[in-house]
C-alpha cells in the first residue's frame, strides 16, 4: 500500500518548486480553530507528525509557533521532499514515509497527527491504521485543506460565474483519482462500523465518530496570470502537454476574461475559497485489525 498514493499525484507533483510558490498557506484563524481542536494549542512541546507534508506550507506554520513543537514531517514524494528540506526549519525531523509506513515514527508517540491538503490521497484502513498506531491514546487526528471554489464539492456554490466556470472545467477533466471534492475521504471513518450481523459485536472503530468539522472563508486577489498558475497546480492539470494543456489554459482566461468578471485598481481579481478541516480521536485500547 506504500505506493498507494504514487499514481497520478507522483506526476503532477514534480514541480514541487512551481507548487510551492502558487499554491496559498492556511490561514492563521483556522490553523489556530485546528490546533485547539487537536488539544495541542498552547501545548509547550507537544509532538505532532506533519502526515504528507509536501513542501512544507503547514509545516512552517507549525515550526514558526510558540509552542515550540516537536514536529515530524513525513513525506513520500522525492521532489517534495527535497523542497521541504531545503527550508532546514526548526524542530523537524523530515522523514521518507508514508501514511501506511511511518517508518522511523514510534508507536504511541505523538499526541496528533495531521494531514493538510492531503489525506484524500490515502484515505484508506491502513493509513487509519497506521495514524492510530503512532498517536497516544487519544490522540487526535487532524485534515486541512484550503479549497478554492473552483475546486470545491458539486453541492458547493461558488461565490462567482466565472469562477463557476472554471469549476466546470475541473469536474469535466478525465480525473480518476480521488480528490477532496469527491468527498470520498469520508468514507473510511464511515466504514469502521461496517459488520454484519454475525461481526456486529466486533466492529470496533479506532477513530471517534461523528468527525468535527469547521470552515474559514478566504479571499485572494491575484493577477489573472496568477489565478493560472495556481489553478495549474492541481495535479490533473499539472500533468497536461500540449494542445491539452493550451486547450485548458484557453478556457481558464476565457472565464478570466467575461464581462461580469470584477477587477481592483491593480487588475486582480477575487479569488473565493474556504479552508476545511476536520477532526476525529482515537479511541482508546481500539484492536488493530493488522497489528499496527
Amino acid at each position: 500500500m506504500a505506493s498507494a498514493i504514487l499514481t497520478a499525484s507522483t506526476r503532477g507533483f514534480q514541480n514541487a518548486t512551481s507548487y510551492d510558490r502558487h499554491r496559498p498557506s492556511f490561514p492563521a484563524s483556522a490553523v489556530d480553530s485546528l490546533l485547539r481542536h487537536l488539544q495541542v494549542h498552547a501545548v509547550k512541546g507537544a509532538r505532532i507528525v506533519d502526515l504528507a507534508a509536501g513542501t512544507g506550507k503547514f509545516t512552517q506554520l507549525l515550526s514558526e509557533r510558540e509552542e515550540g513543537y516537536e514536529i515530524i514531517a513525513v513525506e513520500p514524494h522525492d521532489t517534495m521532499r527535497a523542497e521541504l528540506e531545503r527550508k532546514r526549519f526548526e524542530r523537524v525531523r523530515v522523514l521518507k514515509g508514508w501514511a501506511s509506513e511511518m517508518v522511523g515514527v514510534e508507536s504511541q508517540n505523538v499526541d496528533a497527527v495531521i494531514a493538510a491538503q492531503a489525506f484524500h490521497w490515502f484515505a484508506n484502513m491502513e493509513a487509519l491504521e497506521e495514524i492510530y498506531r503512532v498517536l497516544i491514546p487519544g490522540g487526535v487526528f487532524g485534515m486541512i485543506w484550503n479549497v478554492e471554489d473552483y475546486n470545491g464539492p458539486k453541492s458547493w456554490q461558488p461565490t462567482t460565474e466565472w469562477e463557476g466556470r472554471l469549476k466546470d472545467i475541473v469536474w469535466a477533466s478525465q480525473d480518476t483519482e480521488n480528490r477532496f471534492r469527491h468527498e470520498q475521504w469520508r468514507q473510511v471513518f464511515e466504514g469502521q462500523l461496517q459488520s454484519t450481523p454475525l461481526t456486529i459485536q466486533s466492529a470496533d472503530p479506532l477513530f471517534s465518530l461523528p468527525l468535527g468539522e469547521d470552515n474559514v472563508k478566504f479571499t485572494h486577489w491575484l493577477s489573472p496570470e496568477s489565478v493560472w498558475e495556481r489553478y495549474h497546480t492541481l495535479s490533473q492539470f499539472a500533468v497536461l502537454e500540449g494542445d491539452e494543456l493550451a486547450d485548458t489554459k484557453r478556457k481558464v482566461f476565457e472565464a478570466l476574461a467575461g464581462p461580469e468578471v470584477k477587477k481592483n485598481e491593480k487588475g486582480e481579481v477575487a479569488l473565493h475559497g474556504q479552508t476545511f478541516s476536520a477532526w476525529t480521536t482515537a479511541i482508546p485500547g481500539a484492536p488493530l485489525k493488522s497489528g499496527g
